[in-house]
């Protein structure tokens, strides 16, 4: 037998007369079969590494590639296992199944999609690996008192939480920490965001960049408008059903008055659609 020092350990004994005894142990070198287990299943994927990279939110598939000769790197396993259809525990180089049954494998003969059952949870449902918890903005009305109107705020609410995917974030380019969520309200932008649509919120992300969706807290009223700057600091709001809702425009001194602040960026929107009609199919 070759001895190799990278797969091998020798142990020295003395046998009962005393004589030394060498013997060899094989050390499972996990490297190259994680990297053997990664390959064989992207060979039975229906897609290739550039595809799975774009899955994955990499924006460099050459780190894909470089799996093939040293295994799924363990940060990446579980979503990287998710993704091609087999066990986390086996793409890791253990003793376990290729498929465990909870994930249906990608055919390359099949369609480029899977159909996943809805997972139910509750609050006592812990979280997964992928997931964090974000926290509830939305208006709060303070007291006021002494016969005078009441006026509201933008506050974090305790309580109320959101389950969120970190592989979702990672491809929107944002950090959980900064990441909160609000409800919308009314038709302004209607069709593309529902009223009672769910809004994920990138806190780091308040500088305006034409064209994109931002919350706002407008003096103690949350809104949710596309922005676009104007010169001397003013900036326009838009509706996206503008036949309804017409621009809004703000020079630098109205804002400041009218304590226009941008929130964040709206990255991510959800909507549940109750069925209208009690005819089902």
């Amino acid at each position: 037998m070759k001895h190799r020092e990278s797969q091998h350990k020798t142990l020295r004994f003395l046998t009962p007369k005393g004589n030394p005894c060498n013997v060899m142990f094989m050390e499972k070198d996990t490297t190259q079969l994680r990297a053997q287990r990664f390959r064989e299943a992207l060979d039975g994927a229906a897609f290739g590494p550039t595809e799975l990279a774009r899955r994955l939110g990499m924006e460099n598939p050459q780190t894909v590639n470089n799996w093939r000769d040293r295994g799924v790197s363990a940060r990446m396993a579980a979503e990287a296992a998710r993704e091609l259809g087999v066990s986390q525990d086996w793409l890791n180089g253990k003793d376990a199944p290729m498929h465990d049954g909870s994930i249906p494998r990608p055919r390359a003969d099949g369609p480029l999609y899977v159909l996943e059952p809805l997972a139910p949870w509750d609050d006592e449902t812990p979280l997964d690996e992928d997931e964090v918890e974000l926290r509830l903005f939305k208006e709060v009305e303070l007291s006021s008192g002494n016969g005078k109107l009441a006026r509201t705020e933008i506050q974090e609410v305790t309580g109320p939480k959101l389950r969120f995917s970190r592989h979702t974030m990672r491809t929107c380019g944002v950090d959980p920490g900064n990441a909160v969520f609000g409800t919308n309200s009314g038709n302004s932008n209607h069709p593309l965001i529902l009223h009672g649509a769910t809004l994920g919120i990138d806190k780091g992300m308040t500088r305006i960049v034409d064209g994109e969706i931002y919350a706002l807290d407008h003096d103690g009223q949350f809104r949710v408008k596309f922005l676009q700057r104007l010169p001397g600091g003013g900036l326009r709001m838009h509706s996206f059903n503008s036949d309804e809702y017409p621009d809004e425009d703000y020079d630098f001194d109205q804002v400041m008055q009218q304590r226009i602040v941008i929130l964040g960026r709206v990255f991510w929107w959800s909507t549940i659609r109750p069925l209208r009609s009690s005819n089902r199919i």
